[in-house]
């Protein structure tokens, strides 16, 4: 009985720590689901559909990012952080995590043509 009462408690501790891992949310995971939030949040404003309410050209249509170099993460996270021109820099406003997350929607969403 002993024994079993053992594996139980082993069983229902591992059960519990298990859980907390899979609860937990990693603050470095970059994913395009905190992409898309973090434009909703932030972007969404001046960027609505992939547009570009203010200069109407440089929107995020691949093209248009090809066109204006910013076709790369590494191109849109320092975009996002530095801001340029009528763009406000987000660099002390969102966290390293978020950029990048934000950085890989736009670029996806441009290259499967989702806007």
């Amino acid at each position: 009985m002993k024994f079993i009462l053992s594996l139980f408690s082993i069983f229902v501790v591992t059960l519990f720590i298990g859980l907390q891992l899979v609860s937990g949310q990693d603050e470095d995971v970059i994913s395009i689901e905190l992409g898309q939030r973090v434009f909703n949040d932030n972007c969404v404003a001046c960027h609505l559909g992939g547009n570009n309410s203010v200069i109407g050209d440089k929107t995020l249509k691949l093209e248009a990012l090809q066109e204006n170099s910013k076709d790369s993460i590494s191109a849109i996270v320092t975009q996002v952080t530095n801001g340029n021109g009528a763009m406000p820099p987000f660099g002390d406003k969102l966290q390293d995590n978020e950029i990048e997350s934000v950085a890989n929607y736009v670029l996806n969403q441009a290259k499967t043509n989702s806007w």
